[in-house]
């Protein structure tokens, strides 16, 4: 039966770490009756936190997929949720949600503000165009600032922030809210865990207040709505209700301004109001662009808008393994329709693949169903080949969706298995890791042999290492966590490299001249042009030697680190019509590869990471000396709630262990964030060490 989409909405809640969102997203179950008991985080009885190592930690890991209704105005609404991380670490969870998603709420602590992790959400909706509203939580705690956090959004974040609720009371003495668009004061019950409300008069000392807000509140709408500013100009009193919410709405969603509502999670003090705005402010499939991809027949732009007779399309945005069903690939659909047991095509491996099943998922539960349509979110099961960010469509209408591009990984660990027998185990483990995560990556060391796996951060590896102990059953000893350096080249070098081997019989026979040359900035991988006429080299030998230069850039000269990027041009060369084969040309592209490389004045980059310091003014100068023995640039310093924070980039290599440094110096007061900024050039001085400490390692192997 299909369905109403003006009623569907597809959101996410992201925020910085421990500011809310699980305990949020809780709250949203139990009132919408999904749960009938609320599940607590500092319990590890959350419903989305279901992992264990969730439980445990207290933290979101992975992103958690749920639907729920929610009954507005006597119609009702499917709410798609996905609760995101807040851990920079699992950065790659938020960020393959977001293409999915139409809308998102983003959760703000009022006590701590703007965060580094709330700036790097705030981004990628931005890069996404994901309209949104703001939820200024935790309004309970000690030191609540609702006006602050506000301000800060503007400012911090470049948000057109309009507050759309006063909080009545900070803190202890938090207790509702004056709704601006209605005029209302609202105080929760808390016996019956705030499922119910009253209204009370508005407080005499919040009168003006709240007439200066509710002004603001309209102005900002006139400056992007001619009916409000005609309306504001000649009888501001002929603004109705209906007309702010209707103009919110449509700013909204053009993302010209961004409402912010305020409460308390944990209180059960504002959630409802939260679930309103959803359904209000935030856009239905309906409402979002269509979406657009390639033909790869044609290679032409195509657009599939959201309804059921339009050619199926769907994205694959996460795969994840089910101790009882298998891999699951959660997948949005964009257009047309699906039914369990039917085929779709992979654009990707152009196979394809049958849906044995799909379920409609609630954290690790699935709830089965027999069909799914635009604008839904599903997972499916029975799938051979569907990686992260393929496209799934219709076989007679193929359409290629723009891909999920994740951040590189910044820090290594050499590992091994405990025991020999469990050298298959680890394999098979470490593969399927790789499939769920792309930010997850495994490599073989070639000059030590070990396996070394790679990820965001020492938290992502350690979790992924219990992960292998606790899912697959393989123990495995791990070394000390390692930077991933990468190398660059900084100078255009022309070479020739004649491969020759003669052993009697058949030998083997190359000749390529080519120009090697730094790569585009941003872009990593190879940029691979291919200049030979008149059929110098043939072309099936062509493809050898690009594979042959890939091959060489995984190990870099000056310290066998992989080269970021670079381009080769062929030029010239010369075959042998007996002795020359695909082989010899591929080998010719690897020995060439590598002694250009050495020729072309090769750098070595370091990732930099952006860090915020929480620190009392007494030990603020301990830990900026302390940062610049680090080699850390200051970039700013100012004050919160009578904290000195100070924000820096430092090499990630000079940061292992620096939280119990920060300890000793702040007596226990101080905090950090950190989060990946970019890769920059390794000071000279600094290099040395670097290709000695690797010399000495790979000798003691």
């Amino acid at each position: 039966m299909s369905k109403n989409l003006e009623y569907t909405r597809n959101i996410g809640i992201a925020a910085h770490i421990d500011a809310g969102k699980t305990t949020t997203t809780e709250r949203i179950l139990f009132y919408t009756g999904i749960n009938h008991k609320i599940g607590e985080v500092h319990d590890g009885a959350a419903t989305m936190d279901w992992m264990q190592q969730e439980q445990e930690r207290g933290i979101t890991i992975t992103s958690a997929s749920t639907c729920c209704e929610w009954i507005y105005k006597n119609k009702k609404y499917q709410i798609n949720i996905i609760d995101t991380p807040g851990h920079v670490d699992f950065t790659v969870e938020v960020e393959r949600s977001m293409r999915v998603l139409d809308g998102m709420v983003v959760l703000f602590s009022a006590v701590d503000g703007v965060e580094p992790q709330s700036e790097t959400v705030w981004r990628q909706a931005d890069k996404y165009g994901i309209p949104r509203i703001a939820f200024v939580n935790k309004m309970d705690r000690q030191g609540a600032d609702f006006f602050n956090v506000s301000i800060q959004i503007r400012k911090i974040l470049g948000a057109n922030s309009v507050p759309l609720q006063i909080p009545i009371g900070n803190g202890d003495s938090f207790i509702g809210v004056v709704d601006l668009i209605s005029n209302k004061a609202v105080i929760w019950d808390d016996k019956n865990y705030g499922m119910t409300y009253r209204e009370i008069p508005i407080p005499d000392k919040m009168k003006k207040l709240v007439n200066d807000y509710k002004n603001n509140l309209i102005e900002i709408l006139s400056e992007h709505d001619d009916v409000i500013m005609e309306k504001f100009l000649f009888d501001s009193t002929s603004i109705s209700e209906d007309d702010i919410i209707l103009s919110l709405q449509k700013n909204t969603i053009r993302m010209k301004v961004t409402p912010i509502l305020c409460g308390s999670s944990f209180k059960n003090k504002g959630v409802q109001a939260v679930l309103d705005a959803i359904c209000r402010y935030l856009p239905s499939p309906l409402e979002v662009k269509d979406i657009v991809g390639i033909n790869p027949m044609t290679h032409k732009k195509e657009t599939r808008k959201p309804s059921e007779n339009e050619p199926f399309s769907a994205l694959a945005f996460k795969i994840a393994s089910d101790p009882f069903v298998g891999r699951l690939a959660f997948f949005r659909v964009y257009s047309g329709k699906i039914e369990s047991g039917s085929y779709s095509f992979n654009s990707r491996s152009k196979n394809k693949e049958r849906i044995s099943r799909i379920y409609q998922m609630h954290a690790n539960k699935q709830n089965p169903i027999d069909r799914i349509g635009p604008g839904d979110i599903a997972a499916i099961v029975g799938f051979k080949d569907i990686k992260t960010g393929d496209t799934l469509c219709d076989e007679k209408h193929p359409i290629l969706l723009e891909n999920i591009s994740f951040p590189e990984p910044v820090i290594g660990l050499a590992i091994e298995p405990k025991y020999k027998s469990d050298i298959d185990k680890m394999s098979f483990a470490l593969s399927k890791l790789m499939e769920e995560d792309p930010t997850f990556q495994v490599r073989t060391d070639c000059y030590t042999g070990q396996t070394i796996i790679s990820g965001m951060g020492e938290l992502h590896l350690e979790v992924l290492v219990d992960r292998m102990k606790r899912e697959f059953k393989v123990e495995v000893n791990q070394g000390n966590p390692q930077v991933e350096y990468k190398e660059a080249l900084t100078e255009l070098v022309e070479h020739r490299e004649i491969y020759k081997k003669q052993t009697g019989g058949r030998g083997k026979f190359a000749d390529i001249l080519f120009r090697l040359e730094p790569g585009n900035i941003g872009k990593s991988g190879l940029v691979f042009i291919n200049k030979i006429k008149g059929g110098n080299i043939p072309k099936e030998y062509i493809p050898s030697i690009e594979k042959g230069c890939k091959e060489m850039m995984k190990n870099g000269p000056l310290s066998g680190y992989e080269i970021d990027s670079a381009k080769v041009t062929i030029l010239d060369g010369s075959y042998h019509s007996v002795d020359s084969d695909q082989l010899s040309f591929e080998l010719a592209g690897k020995l060439g590869f590598k002694e250009a490389a050495k020729k072309a004045k090769p750098v070595l980059l370091e990732p930099i990471m952006k860090l915020e310091v929480l620190v009392p003014e007494i030990n603020m100068g301990d830990v900026i000396g302390d940062l610049n023995r680090r080699r850390g640039v200051i970039q700013n310093m100012n004050s919160k709630n009578n904290i000195k924070v100070i924000q820096a980039l430092i090499p990630l290599s000079e940061m292992f262990g620096y939280v119990t440094t920060l300890r000793t110096l702040s007596s226990g007061r101080g905090t950090s964030v950190m989060e990946f900024s970019h890769y920059d050039m390794v000071p000279s001085n600094v290099i040395d060490n670097i290709i000695i400490e690797n010399r000495n390692k790979r000798i003691k192997k």
